[in-house]
């Protein structure tokens, strides 16, 4: 026991390759198997594992009323910083559970996946370390993998890459709410959209979700608990983003990027976090680094338990699955729909709103709710649905991977024309009489 607990805690400020990365986190769930589960969801171009190390009090399997959450680093293989802190921040939840009340409500009331590297394969080309870029920013295959997801509203006709469907085909299996995804190469929160078109308002500079609000609020919470990421400050000590904080688009266009692909097709928020001016820094910087990021890693995934939960049955009391549950004046292009067990949750900031929770072929349920802040709590406020019919099988809504945004656009389009003759048919009537 006391070998297993020296493999979990002989954790240094240096650099783990794949080797030295796969040994500690074998070594953390040696220690702590009740509290871990290690799995890899695929491999790389090259074969390497993709590690993820999932913790709480029930690691190995989804828990109803329990938050998924999810860190993934590394995806660009030559940005560095990310690696190292979800390693460290996996030290810190193991070591403090239990110890610390906090994070032990943390652990006993969120399943929190972390992935320390997605581009294993990038990390292990990055022969020569560089602050700027070097091509283990890239796959095996020369592909980067954040423009590699299927876009909502272009058809970037991306070769889907071994790296990138093994976390598509992980946020499938899983019921993730909440996410975030570390890079460097800056100091800024990013959020949703990265790409967009007239609907979203780009025309603007600004492409806008319809839960802007709350990227917003998870965007500045990420920022201001960072030891200097809310003062805006870029890489050029210019000030960039005011708070630290940044609409995708608004910085720079992004097709196929991975936070998109989350909000739309995985019902999971997701920002994307800059979190290094140099790209693969010197090891003696890694300690700073982590002091730096340590409260904003443990505030972000607390505002998993934001806004409402639930499930949604039948009345007999059996989970529906399938069932539309969203909140009214902000439909997603891509409706979110509860799982296999018939829960939902949705990510609001605190406030007074009508839940619309539909089965189709049956009358929807609206439902006002009251939503407090309970991050502090660790649970969202939890609010079911029973549907009065007996034994209701929903079918599932598809949602295709086409640019489902794109589609809306034209849809859009054709309607201001007719909008415009009923107008001119209006006008016209009144000048007759």
């Amino acid at each position: 026991v006391l070998c297993l607990l020296s493999v979990a805690a002989a954790l240094d400020f240096k650099y783990h390759h794949t080797e030295d990365l796969e040994a500690y986190l074998k070594g953390v769930h040696a220690a702590y198997p009740s509290l871990t589960h290690l799995h890899s969801i695929g491999r790389s171009v090259e074969g390497r594992e993709l590690w993820v190390l999932v913790l709480g009090r029930f690691p190995t399997h989804h828990k109803i009323g329990i938050p998924e959450f999810k860190y993934v680093a590394n995806m660009h293989g030559d940005e560095t910083v990310g690696r190292e802190l979800l390693l460290h921040l996996i030290d810190f939840l193991v070591t403090s559970y239990r110890r610390d009340p906090v994070i032990t409500r943390l652990l006993n009331h969120t399943r929190i996946h972390i992935m320390p590297t997605m581009n294993p394969d990038g990390f292990e080309a990055t022969k020569v370390p560089d602050c700027y870029y070097t091509r283990g920013r890239y796959n095996k295959n020369g592909e980067d993998l954040n423009r590699n997801f299927p876009d909502a509203f272009d058809n970037n006709n991306a070769s889907i890459q071994p790296e990138t469907q093994a976390v598509m085909n992980w946020i499938k299996n899983e019921t993730f709410v909440l996410s975030a995804n570390l890079h460097g190469g800056a100091l800024v929160a990013s959020y949703t959209f990265d790409n967009g078109n007239s609907v979203t308002g780009y025309l603007k500079g600004y492409s806008r979700s319809p839960d802007d609000d709350v990227f917003i609020h998870l965007a500045k919470t990420y920022s201001f608990n960072h030891a200097s990421m809310y003062k805006g400050t870029g890489c050029d000590n210019r000030p960039t983003f005011p708070g630290g904080i940044t609409n995708g688009y608004s910085w720079y266009q992004l097709e196929g990027g991975m936070q998109d692909y989350n909000y739309v097709w995985g019902q999971c928020f997701e920002i994307t976090l800059e979190l290094s001016c140099c790209k693969y820094p010197p090891e003696n910087q890694l300690e700073k680094f982590w002091r730096d990021n340590k409260a904003a890693l443990i505030e972000y995934i607390k505002q998993v338990h934001l806004g409402v939960k639930g499930q949604v049955t039948d009345k007999n009391g059996n989970p529906i699955p399938n069932a539309i549950v969203e909140a009214k004046g902000r439909p997603h292009i891509c409706p979110y729909k509860t799982n296999e067990y018939g829960e939902y949750f949705l990510l609001l900031l605190p406030g007074t709103y009508v839940i619309n929770a539909t089965v189709p072929g049956y009358k929807s349920m609206l439902k006002t709710v009251e939503i407090p802040d309970n991050t502090g709590n660790f649970s969202a406020v939890k609010h079911d649905f029973s549907f009065s019919e007996t034994s209701i099988r929903s079918r599932v809504a598809s949602c295709p991977k086409i640019p489902l945004y794109q589609e809306f656009e034209r849809a859009s389009a054709a309607v201001k024309p007719t909008l415009n003759i009923l107008v001119l048919m209006a006008v016209m009537l009144v000048l007759f009489k």
